[in-house]
Order: structure tokens, then sequence, then C-alpha cells
């Protein structure tokens, strides 16, 4: 019971990603970044966690360093979080600011409840990561391998 329990989790994550990749491409296949989504409502921290995790697998697609990070930020414990992590992991963080030039690379996020777990999706240009996970008072612990989509340009 347990292992279709997990099955249908990390099918309703490919099921998500698959989903929401429409919703982050134009026809051209360019990334459009829209205003990002906190519908979660994590714990602060939870949210550090959630954000650590996915900044540190950010950085293997998307090294610091090479260019600065435009999101638009809100006032969520994720968004908080979110660019304090970027911060940490030596991202340039710029925000409220259109992302042009070769050296801005815009980011949106998504994160949302799904069957008790949190999904959750960074998306920039280039990559896109998707991954849920269970929340606990201390923090959280990621539930399904780290999805990624490569976008050619």
């Amino acid at each position: 019971m347990r292992a279709i329990h997990r099955l249908s989790r990390v099918l309703a994550l490919v099921l998500l990603t698959g989903a929401t990749t429409g919703c982050t491409t134009t026809g051209g296949g360019y990334f459009t970044p829209t205003v990002s989504a906190d519908a979660a409502d994590l714990s602060p921290a939870a949210a550090a966690a959630v954000a650590g995790d996915m900044v540190s697998k950010l950085a293997e697609h998307v090294g610091p360093g090479t260019g600065t990070i435009v999101i638009k930020p809100d006032d969520s414990a994720f968004g908080l979080a979110l660019e304090e992590s970027l911060r940490g992991w030596g991202y340039a963080v710029a925000s409220n600011q259109e992302a042009s030039g070769d050296t801005m690379i815009p980011l949106a996020y998504v994160i949302d409840t799904f069957e008790g777990a949190v999904m959750t999706r960074i998306s920039t240009p280039s990559v896109e990561l998707t991954r849920s996970y269970a929340m606990s008072a201390t923090g959280a612990t990621p539930t399904s391998p780290l999805s990624v989509m490569q976008r050619t340009t």
C-alpha cells in the first residue's frame, strides 16, 4: 500500500511538471517569467529548507557568477528564503526589474501543496527544477527525486 502511495506522488509530480511546462514557455520555446506564486504558506524553517535545497540544485545547472538572478519577489516565507539562499550561494540578486541583457537570468517559482506534499518548481530560461517535500516541525525533507528539464535556446 505504501509503495502505491509513493508511486502516486511521483506520478503526480511528473504530471504537475508536464502540465506547468506550457505555462512557462511561449510558442518559440522562450521562457517568460510571470509573477512567482507561493500558495503553500510554509513556516520560515520549512521555507528555508526547501529554498536551500532547490538553490543547491540550481547551482549545479546555473552556477553563481554567470549572471544576476532577477526575481519578482513577494513577501511570502518562501520568497524571502529563496532570495536569502540565492545570496548565500553567491548569486547576485536583483528584484522588481525587467530581465534584459546577457547577464540577467530571470527566475520564477511556484510552490503549492498537493495531497499532503509541497510541490516546488523553480524556472529559468535554461532549466526548470521540480521536487516535492514533506513538511515537519523543524523544516522539510525531499520526498521525490529532482526533476530537471533543460531548455535549449
